[in-house]
């Protein structure tokens, strides 16, 4: 099996490039490919091209345009990453007979009520990256390529920066947290999702009718707030000789902290038909986080 990895580079890519690697021959792109080949979801024919020339089984499209308050003063830019590049890889997928893996976003819904979302419920995106993750999702839909669709949410790794690392840094810095508790989701590890990735991608091979839109999530739910509280504590038991100040973590609502662009307050997702599907048990947020702490500490 040969397989093609875009945006090797960011959280779930690195992870991707382990998970993927015994499943076969792996092409692992950033955006800044050589050798003739264009990982760049800026270059829409480029990308055509390497998948012309490569031909693989597999393509795995773990890049994307994902800051998503720059996205509002850019959305031709963000439309060109998130809806058109996923349009011309699943195009370009057709035509060679392969299986395009895609990642999206709870943001292509308008984040209401407190019940974890269905694939199937309606979408309402309250923003311009909600709006063009939204749109690529359509375009490989309608393209008819064999495809795996994975919505997640609150994504973090070890590698890079994360939520988890900026409430350590300034638990250190300062006596007080103030810290959001009005959305709510769960936490979800990069190495999670590119286990689950792999593990899919063998049993789609194999089984073509469990292609499809999945929600892939760890398991649990919380706050920001509560996220953070939760980090402090187990930071201290994993590091105890590590100097936190803060001694509270105060509770604001979302509009204490405005920004560009709107986030859902509500970002659970249901993952009842994946688990079904594909066999699979999801680790409670808790444990992925505990696991990356003892990693960063």
């Amino acid at each position: 099996m040969k397989i093609l990895l875009l945006g090797k580079d960011g959280q779930v890519g690195w992870e991707l490039q382990r998970s993927l690697a015994p499943l076969g021959e792996l092409v692992a792109l950033g955006r800044h490919a050589a050798d003739g080949l264009c990982g760049d979801l800026g270059h829409l024919e480029g990308l055509a091209q390497t998948v012309r020339q490569l031909r693989p089984d597999v393509i795995v499209n773990a890049a994307a345009h994902t800051a998503v308050d720059k996205a509002e003063s850019e959305p031709e830019l963000a439309r060109a990453l998130n809806a058109l590049a996923p349009g011309v890889l699943a195009q370009e997928a057709k035509a060679v007979d392969a299986l395009l893996v895609h990642y999206s976003t709870d943001y292509v819904f308008d984040g209401s009520g407190s019940v974890p979302r269905l694939e199937t419920d309606a979408v309402a995106p309250l923003s311009v990256y909600g709006r063009t993750k939204l749109e690529g999702e359509q375009h490989i839909q309608a393209s008819g390529c064999r495809h795996l669709i994975f919505r997640t949410s609150w994504v973090y790794a070890a590698r890079g920066g994360n939520f988890a690392k900026t409430m350590l840094r300034l638990a250190q810095e300062r006596e007080s947290l103030t810290v959001i508790d009005d959305q709510w989701g769960a936490p979800t590890g990069a190495d999670l999702i590119a286990d689950v990735t792999a593990h899919t991608i063998r049993q789609v091979v194999r089984c073509p009718q469990d292609a499809g839109l999945y929600h892939l999530v760890a398991q649990g739910e919380t706050t920001w707030n509560a996220y953070a509280r939760y980090v402090l504590a187990q930071a201290q038991q994993v590091q105890p000789a590590l100097a936190i100040q803060a001694r509270e973590v105060r509770p604001v609502p979302s509009s204490a902290f405005p920004t560009p662009a709107q986030r859902p307050h509500n970002s659970r997702l249901d993952t009842r038909k994946l688990q079904a599907t594909f066999g699979l048990q999801l680790p409670s947020w808790q444990q992925g986080v505990t696991r990356m702490l003892h990693e960063i500490l």
